[in-house]
């Protein structure tokens, strides 16, 4: 009985102590930007972590909303609410499915790119080299990664909530005769600014766990090869449960 109460407090204080370390990262990542920002560094980051995602993200959202809108449509048919398909599936994609898709998108693709590519500069001492040249390493690393991330994953948010909509349309007009007008004449009745920007603020706070989770892991990888799968791993895995976690806090917040 002992040893089993011991264990769950090594766990709990495991995870206070990761809890922590994430939270003083954060904190020294806030007072780095109040410098003056590296544009170079973070428009490089935008291009590769944001642009190159979008065909993953395309393809999803677009299966996405055409799956929905298989499963739904007939049950609406049925009771007579074709006439809200159109409204149901924008507001499904721009509160919940479009920021939370793009969000394990990005921590899969994006997180694990961030992880990979600061472990490696660590096992390869880089990080210490600027350290020697009086370069903070979370201000040249970190803060072009969060900003670009913050800024990507809103925008791939938007561009994905777009394609899960047509999406959405092809199955209900193409596959199941709803009139294109009554679909989009419903998404224009029943949905809201409120049904986006929600969404997109959902999608800052992902961008700002995948940057901030991607940096720490990598920043605290094990020693050598190995240690780089370990803390991409980590890094993905940790991203994803935070963006679940988070996403139902901020529901309650933004939609009550």
């Amino acid at each position: 009985m002992t040893r089993w109460l011991e264990g769950i407090g090594r766990e709990v204080l495991t995870w206070l102590g990761y809890i922590g370390e994430v939270m003083l990262l954060l904190w020294e990542t806030l007072r780095q930007m109040k410098r003056p920002p590296r544009l170079r560094l973070i428009f490089s980051q935008m291009a590769h972590l944001g642009v190159d995602t979008l065909p993953i993200v395309a393809l999803t959202l677009l299966f996405t909303g055409m799956v929905m809108t298989l499963q739904i449509v007939h049950e609406f048919i049925r009771f007579g609410a074709q006439a809200t398909i159109g409204g149901v599936i924008a507001i499904a994609i721009g509160r919940e499915l479009g920021p939370v898709l793009v969000g394990v998108v990005a921590a899969g693709r994006v997180g694990a790119a961030i992880t990979a590519e600061i472990s490696t500069m660590k096992v390869t001492e880089q990080i210490d080299a600027l350290r020697v040249l009086a370069t903070n390493p979370v201000g040249y690393l970190v803060v072009p990664r969060m900003i670009a991330c913050m800024a990507m994953v809103p925008i791939l948010t938007v561009f994905g909530d777009v394609v899960g909509v047509l999406g959405g349309w092809l199955v209900a007009s193409g596959g199941r005769g709803i009139s294109s007008y009554l679909y989009w004449h419903s998404i224009d009745m029943f949905t809201v600014v409120h049904d986006l920007t929600g969404g997109l603020v959902k999608a800052v706070v992902f961008g700002m766990i995948i940057a901030l989770l991607g940096c720490y892991c990598g920043l605290q990888s094990p020693e050598g090869a190995e240690g780089v799968g370990v803390a991409t791993t980590r890094s993905v895995v940790s991203a994803i449960i935070m963006i679940f976690c988070a996403n139902c806090f901020l529901s309650m917040m933004l939609y009550q």
